[in-house]
Parts: structure tokens; sequence; C-alpha cells
């Protein structure tokens, strides 16, 4: 079957990407007067690595045996990449087979450990999920169904937060640093799409976001990648109005990409009041399950 354009992932792609966000300054190289378009040229890449024109030029095109770690690693050196931005380039240059049917079906919805789903009902005074790769919600407990959506009585497929985040009209009101948002939560599809650029759902996913949305049309061509970690989080709800929370992300052991991802609030601050106010109304209802 013909790999979709929307999620297609080659290595070509990426390093165009990447290059035309660099200037010879950025890398040490001489300036070389007034240029067609933005960016280092084939050839500067090329000599930063320590390759032939001619092997980069192939790289691009994607006839060129799988690169080494030693070019790979220069690649990465050259062009400036972080961690997330590291694994993505290596994901990308080894990429998974597709013999057998194998990835179409590791795609497909994981099963989530009980256990798993139990740690997450058990977390009483704070918002906590249990999300994958694609940004399924799996499991949440009572403060996360009151705070950042009501799971219980989604239908599954409606439980993603990149849907939630593109399609739903009203995500700009309740994300309120919703232009970062949206560009994270691109950049986590696209590091999902680097392992398993088979995936069924997550083609679907990306074309119907593709479809639904042009800001993440936009956000997907620009080939950003994220690792969701820690941070800040600023939302605003229909009873207790606007609260900033931190994030911590963990990953679950295991061959699925499961992530906790837990909201906390600073001690005596409006947030953790906020959150408070919240409990009180959720502490006699049943987890969902």
């Amino acid at each position: 079957m013909a790999e979709t354009t929307a999620i297609a992932n080659s290595l070509g792609d990426y390093l165009r990407a990447r290059r035309s966000l660099l200037s010879p300054a950025d890398v040490g190289l001489p300036p070389t007067g007034r240029r067609r378009v933005p960016g280092l040229r084939r050839e500067e890449v090329a000599e930063l690595v320590g390759l032939s024109t001619d092997y980069y030029v192939r790289l691009e095109q994607g006839r060129a045996d799988r690169p080494s770690d030693e070019v790979l690693d220069a690649l990465a050196k050259a062009l400036r990449l972080g961690l997330a931005e590291r694994t993505h380039l290596y994901d990308l240059a080894r990429p998974p087979r597709r013999a057998g049917g194998s990835t179409a079906a590791a795609g497909r919805g994981e099963v989530l450990r009980p256990a798993l789903r139990q740690v997450v009902e058990a977390i009483a005074t704070t918002p906590a999920v249990i999300m994958n790769d694609r940004n399924d919600v799996l499991a949440w407990n009572r403060l996360a169904a009151a705070l950042l959506a009501d799971f219980p009585n989604l239908a599954p497929r409606e439980r993603n937060m990149a849907r939630r985040i593109f399609l739903d009209p009203e995500a700009p009101q309740i994300h309120l640093d919703w232009d970062e948002t949206a560009r994270t939560t691109v950049g986590i599809l696209r590091m999902a799409a680097g392992r398993r650029p088979h995936d069924p759902e997550l083609v679907r996913l990306v074309g119907e976001l593709s479809l639904g949305s042009e800001t993440f049309r936009k956000l997907w061509a620009g080939h950003h990648v994220h690792e969701k970690t820690h941070g800040p989080k600023r939302l605003r709800h229909p009873a207790v109005g606007e609260l900033t929370l931190n994030y911590e992300t963990f990953q679950a052991p295991g061959s699925a990409h499961h992530l906790l991802v837990v909201y906390t609030a600073p001690p005596g601050s409006p947030a953790e009041e906020a959150l408070n106010f919240l409990g009180s109304f959720t502490a006699t209802t049943t987890a969902p399950r």
C-alpha cells in the first residue's frame, strides 16, 4: 500500500528542513553573499560533516545506504541538533522494516497494564493521565477528568489531545499558551512518526488533522520534533478560571510508549486552591475506568 504523503518521514526531508534553519554565520562559515533560499547549501553541510557533496546529495535524495553512526553524529553536530532532534534523525535513518505486517499490528491500540491504570487512579490530589505518543489519553484520574476533559463521556477516538487542540474551536480559550501547545503537540507526533512510520492509527490521525487544520499543516511541514518532559501549563476552566500548573512526565517501562503525566500546583498558590475546589466535587465520584 502506498505511503500517505502526510506522514512520509524521509531522512532527506528532515535534513533539508534542518539546514534551512541555519546560516553560514551560525556554523562558523564565511558569508557568501545573497542566497536564493535561506539556510545552508548542501555542499556547506557536506563540508561541515566531512563528506563528499555527492554522498550528502545522495543522502537527501534517499539513494545512499544506511549512514553509519559516525556520519549521523557528525550530521547532528553540524545541524546543531538537540537530544530529541538527534533521536529523530536516527529514527529516520534506521526505519523499521514492514515485513509480515508486524509494524502495522504494533501501531494499533495498545493494551494498558491494569496496574498502570490503578497507579493513575490512585493519585488523589492532583490531575494525572497516561498517554501514548499519538496523544491518546489511555487512563486518567478524577481531577484530570474534571480539569482537562470529560474523558469518561468521550468516545475513545475523541480522547486524543491532538484532536482536541487542533479540531476543537474552543481550544485556544482553554489552553492559554495555545501556540506553544500546538507546536509541541505536532513535535510529539513527529517523533512518533519517526519511530513508527507505518502505524496506521497515526497515519489516519495525521491525515485527519492535516485536512481539518491549516495550522497543523504548516507546523507539520516544519519538521519540528519534541519529547514531552516537563514545564508549565496554563489553563482556563469554566468553574475556577485561569490556573498555572507544572507538569512532569514519566515513561513507563515496556515496548509501548506510555507516558504518565502529572500536573501539580505550587503550595499555597491560587492554582492549588483551584484544584482543591475541583477536588471537592469529585471526592465522592468513583474513578472512571
